[in-house]
């Protein structure tokens, strides 16, 4: 959260909270909630405040700060499973030899960060479960930071990146999920190289070795 623009709405509704559990919090407190809380998107405070306080278990308590996180961490991390449902489902149905555009920035982000989309489809089976953790929690991190990095626009295949090294023609990207959000993706995305360029390279050189050797 940014201090100027979100403090004022976050201490109105902190303040409706702390009004509807009967308390009154004093300006030291609600600095208090804003310094434990200024990580996370606004958005999603304010909806884990009401969560809190539309739970039957919990409902009747005026929300601490311990109790927003831990809402705000189990819903990251149900999102980081449904973005690893979609990884795993694409490696599988779609391989790492296509380009590929997910609905989500942060998985484009999270690949990345993990050596890139062509490094996926050369895990087996006895690393695929260290990846799939690997995969959440870097994706539940990004996502408790409430900020989006820069992240590439296109997740690149095995053929295009040796098309583009060998100057030939690319194929277009396959969209995972949804196709609206996958495109508003590829249009938030940067084309700098965000994959180490050794990591890369050595991609292109692996692969002209293996079709030399099948011819």
């Amino acid at each position: 959260m940014n201090f100027n623009q979100d403090f004022d709405q976050f201490q109105a509704t902190l303040t409706v909270i702390a009004d509807y559990h009967g308390k009154s919090l004093s300006e030291g407190v609600q600095m208090l909630y804003w310094r434990g809380l200024e990580q996370y998107d606004l958005a999603a405070v304010e909806n884990a405040l009401w969560e809190h306080s539309r739970n039957p278990d919990t409902g009747q308590y005026m929300p601490k700060i311990a109790d927003v996180v831990r809402h705000l961490q189990g819903r990251t991390l149900d999102q980081a499973s449904i973005a690893w449902s979609k990884v795993d489902t694409a490696v599988r149905q779609v391989g790492t030899y296509a380009d590929v555009v997910f609905d989500d920035p942060l998985i484009h982000r999270v690949i990345a960060d993990m050596g890139g989309w062509f490094r996926f489809g050369q895990k087996t089976d006895d690393e695929w479960p260290f990846t799939a953790n690997e995969f959440r929690t870097r994706h539940q991190g990004y996502r408790i930071r409430g900020d989006v990095p820069p992240y590439p626009r296109v997740l690149i295949g095995i053929i295009n990146a040796h098309n583009a090294s060998e100057g030939f023609k690319t194929n277009p990207p396959v969209l995972i999920g949804n196709d609206l959000r996958a495109r508003q993706v590829m249009q938030g995305g940067t084309d700098e190289q965000l994959i180490p360029m050794r990591v890369a390279h050595g991609l292109v050189i692996d692969l002209t070795a293996r079709r030399a050797e099948a011819a």
